[in-house]
């Protein structure tokens, strides 16, 4: 299974600021400060916010290629 394949089945092709916590391992609060500071991830994930009315979402394709979310040849099986 490709990282996109399982990123868009557990996700869908949005993310909430929850689901990105998720993702990274952090609070929802700690992803919202380190959004609005200037930092490298908050400059490679705000390309991918999208508002929807009031609601922040993160193109789910779009951050993995910003984390670059590949599995690596030596990582696990």
């Amino acid at each position: 299974m490709k990282v996109e394949d399982y990123l868009v089945g557990r996700f869908g092709l949005l993310m909430s600021i929850t689901d990105l916590a998720d993702l990274l391992g952090r609070s929802p609060d700690g992803v919202r400060v380190s959004l609005y500071s200037d930092t490298e991830v908050s400059r490679k994930l705000k390309p991918t916010m999208v508002k929807v009315g009031r609601r922040v979402y993160f193109r789910t394709l779009q951050v993995k290629d910003a984390l670059d979310l590949e599995p690596s040849e030596y990582g696990a099986c």
